[in-house]
């Protein structure tokens, strides 16, 4: 296959996909405009008649990830139960997020939004909405998932280590005496999955936890909306 050959059969979702795959292997850190276009056999200009620089290529790969999830929530079959299946969905673009450690630090860096992730996001809205929430208490679902409904949770902080395995004896001492609540809940915590992990504190059953709360508030509050 000659040069122009191969920079003919150059598209857009190629080069997302291929970004995809290399992020995947090198972490996020490790693509590059120049690195890409060795991976797909071309020279790095080749690359910016698709992606005119680094953030549009890190916009395509979170709508990318995204249009991944639409494809598994496709595969979904509704109940017509809203919040058994907004459970199901965002539980299953976790699931994407996993395969895609890298992919949370991308959504989360983003200024604006791909037409699969306005796809995804609108089905959400349309599966609360279905269950009698106002559009109002809709609005104020979304600010509250945040994140989490596209399958992740932004951390708070991101400590080098946990205290159990990285502190010294002197300074778990010195937080006993400074921060005892803190210290103490920390002891009786213990993550045994992290391969179900995309933070330093973010495991499947904190995940869940946190949804399945922010859920049956909604439900209550939808409920209470209908008596009102």
């Amino acid at each position: 296959m000659t040069d122009t050959t191969v920079r003919a059969a150059l598209s857009r979702d190629r080069i997302l996909q291929t970004a995809v795959a290399l992020a995947d292997r090198e972490g996020i850190g490790g693509l590059t405009m120049r690195g890409l276009a060795a991976e797909l056999g071309v020279e790095a200009m080749s690359l910016y008649h698709h992606v005119a620089n680094k953030e549009a290529l890190l916009d395509g790969l979170a709508d990318a990830v995204a249009a991944e999830m639409q494809d598994a929530v496709a595969a979904l079959e509704a109940t017509g139960d809203w919040k058994h299946d907004l459970r199901g969905r965002i539980l299953t673009a976790r699931e994407v997020m996993l395969r895609h450690p890298w992919a949370p630090g991308v959504f989360e860096s983003r200024t604006s939004f791909g037409p699969h992730i306005v796809r995804y996001t609108d089905a959400l809205v349309g599966l609360m909405r279905s269950g009698g929430m106002s559009h109002d208490l809709v609005h104020h679902a979304m600010h509250a998932l945040g994140s989490r409904a596209f399958g992740f949770t932004q951390e708070l902080f991101d400590p080098a280590g946990s205290a159990d395995e990285d502190a010294s004896p002197e300074l778990l001492m010195q937080m006993a005496a400074e921060a005892p609540n803190l210290v103490e809940m920390l002891a009786h915590i213990a993550h045994d999955d992290p391969g179900s992990t995309l933070g330093w504190c973010d495991d499947q059953s904190e995940f869940e936890f946190g949804l399945d709360l922010l859920l049956d508030g909604l439900e209550r509050r939808a409920e209470r909306e209908r008596l009102a």
